[in-house]
């Protein structure tokens, strides 16, 4: 199982659409609204790398999604 964070820049006022879209993919755990650089943040969960590949050609289709930054979890750790 492969787990990441995809960072999503979306055109001005897209950002519930957006979230919208992506939130009805089977393999989007959760999205976030943010403020900074990006516009949401979205964990993801796929079996593999070849997956994840075609997660982000899926998303990447979507009308006013702009651009994506992946960042692949390689260790974690829970808090209290």
């Amino acid at each position: 199982m492969l787990e990441a964070y995809m960072l999503i820049q979306v055109d001005a006022g897209a950002g519930a659409k957006v979230r919208h879209e992506i939130t009805s993919i089977s393999a989007v755990r959760i999205a976030h609204s943010v403020t900074g650089p990006y516009d949401l943040v979205a964990r993801v969960q796929v079996e593999d790398m070849d997956a994840l590949g075609a997660l982000l050609s899926d998303i990447q289709t979507i009308p006013g999604l702009l651009r994506t930054l992946t960042c692949i979890v390689k260790g974690m750790a829970r808090g209290n």
